[in-house]
């Protein structure tokens, strides 16, 4: 992983996201976005591991939803947001391009 690549996953993830960790996951999945993706899907999974809204009635309310919301709303921008990295991190890398010759439907004198 490359100095690009890192900035890029730190500004998707946050600075304060493990580096080391980050390395890791890029040399097994081999992609940027494939790293961002694990990383907030794990972030997902552990909010949903735990009540979303929780009351105490008269001292507190902790309501976790908008939380979950943000994750899943950052999980929609990295699969939608270019990434830096080879043809793996691109989404148009399987596309085909295709040739076609325009042929007249009746010949004219």
């Amino acid at each position: 992983m490359d100095e690009f690549q890192r900035s890029w996953l730190l500004a998707q993830l946050g600075p304060d996201t493990d580096a080391a960790d980050l390395e890791r996951r890029f040399f097994r999945l081999r992609s940027v976005r494939a790293v961002a993706l694990e990383v907030l899907g794990e972030r997902r999974a552990r909010l949903l591991g735990d009540p979303l809204k929780v009351t105490v009635d008269g001292v507190v309310t902790m309501d976790l939803q908008e939380n979950l919301r943000g994750v899943e709303r950052q999980i929609e921008q990295v699969r939608q947001a270019p990434a830096p990295g080879g043809p793996e991190d691109e989404d148009d890398a399987d596309e085909a391009l295709a040739m076609t010759w325009l042929t007249p439907a009746r010949r004219y004198r």
